[in-house]
């Protein structure tokens, strides 16, 4: 199904939905969009309705200057799903996506049936991760986003895949840089002042789906896997850094039908 438009907070939300069934939402992370999970949709639409968007200020979003917080970023989900008369989702989260999702849950977990955060973390920021937000903010500024995202991309991949997964790279630099300034900076400021939010992962009663890269250089598998009690499910995914949606998207699948 080709992308659509709705309005959520008087602001343009773009967004894809496929399939029938109890719904799935997919969040992508920082300087992503809906596309990032081109490689998942369809096959998981075969038995769900499946709904990815495009975060403010990402994709073909418009900016949100009231959201720059992840609070903000989690009422502003509630608000879309309000919006498509959704009244429970099971929630999969990657990375900056992740954060949210656990705010939600946090917030408003009666709307949940189950979450998962893919390559992200209960953890807030360190103090040298928070200089890293405000000189990613300082590179925006001084250099552009083509510029910053051409240094951020590399990074999100496994070094085994930096000469294999060459079209993969490339299309997630243009991703990229259809972010605007503004939404990046604001989703920047949003992940150096969240908090930590293990506790949620080990409390929730909901079923929880820790996913990780071996090779994730962003988010090691120590900082994914916080919590082992029963409700939760942890898959760590070898060879793959960041990215798993494109690094091994049919372990991605998997791990995603075996929760569900």
């Amino acid at each position: 199904m080709s992308e659509m438009k709705i309005q959520v907070n008087q602001a343009d939300v773009a967004y894809r939905e496929e399939g029938n069934g109890e719904p799935i939402l997919l969040i992508h992370g920082f300087c992503g969009s809906l596309d990032y999970w081109d490689n998942i949709i369809d096959e998981l639409a075969r038995t769900h309705r499946v709904i990815a968007l495009d975060l403010p200020g990402h994709g073909d979003s418009a900016v949100q200057e009231n959201i720059k917080e992840i609070d903000q970023y989690a009422t502003f989900i509630k608000d879309f799903i309000d919006v498509l008369k959704i009244e429970q989702v099971t929630m999969l989260g990657h990375s900056l996506g992740g954060y949210i999702t656990l705010a939600f849950a946090e917030k408003y977990s009666n709307r949940l049936k189950g979450f998962s955060l893919i390559h992200s973390t209960g953890y807030p920021d360190s103090q040298e991760a928070k200089e890293g937000r405000d000189a990613s903010a300082n590179k925006i500024d001084t250099d552009g986003m083509e510029a910053f995202i051409n240094g951020l991309v590399p990074k999100l991949f496994s070094p085994k895949h930096l000469e294999s997964h060459q079209k993969e790279i490339t299309e997630v630099k243009k991703i990229g840089y259809s972010t605007s300034p503004a939404g990046a900076k604001n989703a920047l400021i949003a992940m150096k002042n969240r908090i930590d939010r293990r506790k949620i992962i080990e409390a929730t009663d909901l079923p929880v789906l820790l996913i990780a890269g071996e090779e994730d250089q962003l988010i090691p598998s120590e900082k994914v896997f916080t919590a082992s009690e029963k409700h939760i499910k942890q898959v760590l995914i070898h060879d793959v850094g960041h990215m798993g949606m494109y690094e091994a998207p049919k372990e991605l699948i998997q791990a995603i039908i075996d929760f569900k």
